[in-house]
């Protein structure tokens, strides 16, 4: 049971990150992998920060939680590509 919600996580993980490089279309080295821990890490950190500023109780798949992920997973975006260029 384990291994299946983990990769459900990794699947989840990856159409998140992978939208949030389509809706960033600036060029993106991380690869496959690198969208599946965006979205992962995004997930993480949309979630952290919805239940935080919001309240929100982010648990399980659903559209909410696609679009904290989203939304998180293009927080991460502009933050690293921020710092790659020395822009922050």
């Amino acid at each position: 049971m384990l291994i299946m919600n983990i990769l459900a996580w990794v699947v989840f993980g990856l159409i998140a990150g992978a939208i949030a490089n389509i809706l960033d279309p600036r060029e993106s080295s991380g690869g496959v992998m690198g969208s599946i821990v965006l979205g992962i890490v995004g997930a993480i950190v949309g979630g952290f920060l919805a239940n935080m500023l919001f309240g929100m109780d982010i648990s399980g798949f659903n559209l909410t939680s696609f679009v904290i992920a989203v939304l998180g997973s293009l927080l991460l975006l502009y933050i690293g590509r921020a710092f790659r260029r020395g822009n922050m």
